[in-house]
Parts: C-alpha cells; sequence; structure tokens
C-alpha cells in the first residue's frame, strides 16, 4: 500500500507569535500606517509637484494660504507648500528616530548583556554607570551634546549642502545625542532578560556539557532575549521623535530652510489663531505617527509573549 503524503502542517502552529499579531486589529492598523507614512517619508518627496524649499511666488510670502486641492495643507509664510516640508519632516524625523534606535540597541544590548554574562565587578561598574547617567536629566545631556557636536560635525563635513539630508550635521548631531543618551533603559532590559535565561536548566546543562560559554551567549541566551529587545527597540523610535520634536521646537533642530515635524510645529504655533493648518498639520502627524508606533509596539509584545493566550 502506497504511502501517503503527510498533511500540510498548519502555519498557525508553526509561527504561533505571527498568528496571535494577526489576530490584533489595532497592531495591524498600526503596521499599516507605519508603512504608509515610512513610503510617503521616502518616496514622498520625490513625487510631490512642489519641493519643501521652493517659494511659489512673492504673492504668497507673508500671507499663508489655506489648505486646498493645489496645497492640501495650506502654504507657510514664506511662500513654501505645507504638504512638501509636511512629508521632509516624516523623513527627517523617522530617520531620527530609526537611527536612535539602532545605535540603541548597539550601545543598550552590548552593554547589558556584557554586565549580565558576565556579572561580578563588571557587572556592577557598569550599572553603576548606568545609575549615574540616570541622575543626569536627559534632555539636558542630548542639548549639550548637540550644542558640542554640531560644530564639530560642521568643521568636517561643511555646511552639509554636498551631502545627503539625512546624513547632514544638524542629523548627525542629533542621532550621536540620542544615541548616546537613550541606551540606558535598553542596557537594563537586556541585562535582566540575560540573567534570567543563565539561570535555565538548559543553560546549566550546556555548561555540564562542556559547551563554552560564548557559544551558550550566541547559539541559546541571545536568541530567547529577541523578543523583548525587539518590543523595548520598537517603543524606543516614537520616544526618538518625541524628543527630537520638542528640540527641533525649542530651535536645537535642522537648519532652514529644511523642517522636522517639532520645527514645523514651532513655526505654526505664532500663528495659531489666523492660520492653524500650520500647527494641526505636523501636530496631527507626529501624534500619528507616535500613535502608530505604539500600536505596533504593543501588539507585537503581546505577539511574542510566550503566556499570552490570545
Amino acid at each position: 500500500m502506497p504511502e501517503t503524503a503527510a498533511p500540510p502542517s498548519n502555519w498557525r502552529r508553526r509561527y504561533p507569535a505571527l498568528a496571535r499579531f494577526l489576530k490584533s486589529k489595532t497592531a495591524i492598523i498600526g503596521l499599516i500606517v507605519i508603512v504608509l507614512l515610512t513610503l510617503a517619508a521616502i518616496i514622498g518627496p520625490g513625487l510631490w509637484k512642489y519641493e519643501y524649499f521652493e517659494t511659489l511666488g512673492r504673492d504668497y510670502i507673508g500671507s499663508p494660504v489655506a489648505p486646498s486641492w493645489d496645497h492640501p495643507a495650506g502654504t507657510d509664510y514664506q511662500g513654501r507648500d505645507q504638504f512638501a516640508r509636511l512629508l521632509i519632516g516624516a523623513r527627517i524625523s523617522l530617520a531620527v528616530g530609526v537611527m536612535s534606535c539602532l545605535l540603541n540597541i548597539i550601545i543598550g544590548v552590548g552593554v547589558g548583556v556584557i554586565a549580565g554574562w558576565t556579572g561580578g565587578k563588571v557587572d556592577t561598574f557598569l550599572m553603576r554607570t548606568v545609575d549615574i547617567l540616570y541622575s543626569v536629566p536627559l534632555l539636558l545631556v542630548v542639548i549639550l551634546l548637540q550644542v558640542f557636536v554640531k560644530p564639530i560635525l560642521v568643521g568636517i563635513l561643511g555646511d552639509g549642502v554636498d551631502v545627503p539630508l539625512i546624513i547632514s550635521p544638524d542629523l548627525l548631531s542629533i542621532y550621536i545625542a540620542l544615541g548616546l543618551t537613550n541606551w540606558l533603559m535598553m542596557a537594563r532590559l537586556a541585562r535582566s532578560e540575560v540573567m534570567s535565561q543563565a539561570a535555565r536548566d538548559y543553560v546549566l546543562a550546556a555548561r555540564s556539557l562542556g559547551v563554552k560559554p560564548a557559544t551558550i551567549l550566541l547559539r541559546h541566551v541571545l536568541p530567547n532575549c529577541l523578543g523583548p529587545i525587539a518590543v523595548a527597540a520598537t517603543l524606543a523610535i516614537p520616544e526618538a521623535i518625541f524628543i527630537e520634536s520638542f528640540l527641533a521646537f525649542v530651535g536645537l533642530g535642522v537648519s532652514a530652510p529644511a523642517a522636522s515635524l517639532g520645527s514645523l510645529a514651532s513655526d505654526g504655533l505664532s500663528g495659531i489663531r489666523n492660520y492653524p493648518w500650520l500647527l494641526t498639520g505636523p501636530a496631527i502627524a507626529i501624534s500619528v505617527t507616535m500613535l502608530a508606533f505604539n500600536l505596533f509596539g504593543d501588539g507585537l509584545q503581546d505577539a511574542l509573549d510566550p503566556k499570552s493566550g490570545r
């Protein structure tokens, strides 16, 4: 009697985390919004008919035009299309969030893993350093770093005219400032997860069999820590966007004519009574971006939680 082929396996059993994630409507909505925002930020400025630095004419200067079909977000005080500036602002804000997240992972996870896996005096030294840095106001450190780092980058790269916008001296200084200050929570999380996994039976069994510590860490411990770290990294992006928006709002962001969502909100604040669209546009963009990342992060946390029965 010929052997029958085994029935295809259920993908929900093979990928339970993905199945749990797809059950969350809010997480899917957040992911869709993130994808749309990313596409708009990457290709939107190139497809839109106006440039973010283009002045439409003398008649537009000083007299912002209300939203219309030709200018969906209106124009600003300099006679520039506000929608084009929102697109470039979204690109800058997302670039800051992603780059800060990457540096956050590299520094925070590196310090946390070394502290949690090594233990002893190394752990004590690294964690006390983290505690000391926690006592310093984050925004103060970011402001000081940007003020001192930006002139150095300008001296190396010049005024940034000949380099792409997302690696201009303005943005590089923000990347470095946020990357060097926003990793403390990630370090504590990574240390906690590594120490929790190191105390599990499978690690003790591997050590008793003579497996090298580096092999245990890279092949067994770290993969089991990726879930909480991925969730924390996802939620770190909107936090970095908010900090960058605040810095831009108080005048420490990118230089004109470029603009982030925070600097656009700052420009629109003075004319909120007569020209409310100048503030509501960037404010809505910041709110939607942060909400989308938080919804996606919450859904990812539920999906990667092995105790979740949903």
